[in-house]
């Protein structure tokens, strides 16, 4: 991964209403939610909900698939998953250091 591409990451999910959204698809597992059912979850009107979408579809966070008429938005767990490594592979790397369960990293 890219800085560039982390940093957009973690900008699209610097802001609370995108933040929550993706933190409500993750929970939703594989299956996603439909726009509908994370526009009720999430309690934004429709227009403001697409507007926070596509910013975390732009950075790779979500996905979404079309099923007949209803849109069906994923949390998009390689990219998260890419994110977390990104932000943890390096640490401790300059100085040993003990990792937060105990194993040191020396």
């Amino acid at each position: 991964m890219k800085i560039e591409q982390a940093a957009g990451q973690l900008e699209a999910l610097g802001n609370p209403t995108r933040l929550r959204i993706y933190r409500t698809l993750v929970r939703a597992g594989e299956g996603g939610l439909s726009v509908g059912l994370l526009q009720d979850e999430i309690g934004i009107v429709a227009s403001t909900l697409s507007h926070h979408l596509k910013r975390l579809v732009e950075t790779g966070l979500v996905t979404q698939e079309r099923q007949a008429t209803t849109l069906i938005c994923r949390a998009h767990y390689p990219s998260m998953n890419a994110l977390i490594g990104y932000l943890v592979d390096e640490c401790c790397a300059d100085v040993g250091c003990t990792a937060p369960d105990g194993v040191s990293t020396a």
